[in-house]
């Protein structure tokens, strides 16, 4: 079997830098030598948070999400910085969307060790998912809690009603799944 010659880039003929993202516009000359304008994202990764506490999944107040324009219950997440690790950036995003302090965290356990492409044909970004089993005794801050949901097939089965973000379901069922294989 013949192995397809690899992509080469050409020339990049734009890149908008913000703090969210940078915009590229390159010309690729694909494995069939045809020249093609490709359009791309680089973003920082994502860090997506199950969070537990005593039997059921916590996830803050709905934030307004300007790509679909509305307000959407997400679990915990957010960008890691470019100085930190994956796991290094979850207190953090806890404390500000759930108001926890890193104590509260009783067990914290990744769900992929690498990162999952969000969308590799157009983006760089990755995505980790994470469990957050919180102490049982610890107050979450009323104001930054949104709901719960127990963690029961009932519950999850309700959640993925709810939950629009792919990012969210994908590491809910992630979370589902190991759960069902350590089960077994």
């Amino acid at each position: 079997m013949n192995k397809p010659r690899p992509w080469q880039i050409l020339d990049r003929f734009v890149e908008i830098r913000s703090p969210w993202l940078t915009l590229i516009g390159e010309h690729l000359q694909d494995d069939q030598e045809r020249i093609l304008d490709y359009w791309r994202v680089e973003k920082a990764d994502s860090v997506v948070i199950v969070t537990i506490q005593a039997g059921k999944f916590l996830l803050p107040v709905p934030t307004y999400r300007p790509g679909v324009g509305e307000a959407t219950l997400d679990f915990p997440g957010g960008r890691v910085n470019p100085e930190q690790t994956p796991v290094a950036a979850v207190p953090g995003i806890l404390s500000q969307e759930l108001g926890v302090c890193e104590d509260a965290i009783a067990n914290l356990t990744p769900l992929n060790s690498t990162g999952w492409a969000i969308n590799s044909s157009f983006s760089n970004q990755n995505l980790y998912g994470f469990v957050a089993e919180l102490d049982a005794t610890v107050a979450v801050n009323p104001n930054r809690l949104g709901t719960t949901y127990p963690t029961t097939s009932p519950g999850i089965h309700s959640l993925l009603q709810d939950l629009t973000c792919l990012q969210c379901r994908a590491v809910l069922l992630e979370w589902q799944s190991q759960r069902i294989i350590a089960e077994r």
